[in-house]
């Protein structure tokens, strides 16, 4: 049986024109902040914020607990810019050994190896001689409250 990935792609709509309304307010947390019209400023288009590569993003949404120390849980989607050249900082969606997952990469002494965001996973040091494909860099996390 084949294994399910951990990720479900989705591409971008690059035909829509989202637009949210934002307000200037601070949101202070621990006691209410009326809002109303007066305080509106000008729609946010979600695109605009959250793509800066039109061209090289996509979104995928997360299965498994492997990052939940990284924040990222199970469902939440993550905007992915292929742009983007991964960092010790980043955390990557990238290929080895015939399946896709969400790292971070890390290089040291000439080793790359790749780090979970949970205790319970270890680290995974490569081969050399094995390849390993990156498909972009985590710009987003998207996450339902509720």
């Amino acid at each position: 049986m084949k294994k399910q990935p951990p990720f479900e792609f989705f591409p971008l709509a690059t035909d829509t024109k989202p637009s949210v309304p934002m307000s200037d307010v601070p949101v202070h947390a621990g006691f209410p902040c009326p809002v109303d019209d007066a305080y509106m400023q000008q729609p946010i288009d979600l695109n605009k914020l959250l793509i800066t590569h039109q061209a090289a993003s996509y979104i995928v949404r997360v299965k498994g607990d492997s990052m939940i120390e990284e924040g990222i849980d199970e469902g939440d989607l993550l905007v992915v810019d292929r742009d983007l050249l991964p960092t010790e900082k980043t955390l990557s969606v990238c290929m080895f050994r015939g399946e896709f997952a969400l790292k971070r990469i890390v290089q040291s002494e000439g080793r790359v190896s790749l780090m979970a965001g949970n205790k319970k996973y270890k680290p995974i040091e490569l081969a050399e001689d094995e390849e390993l494909k990156v498909f972009g860099v985590v710009r987003w996390v998207i996450k339902k409250k509720y």
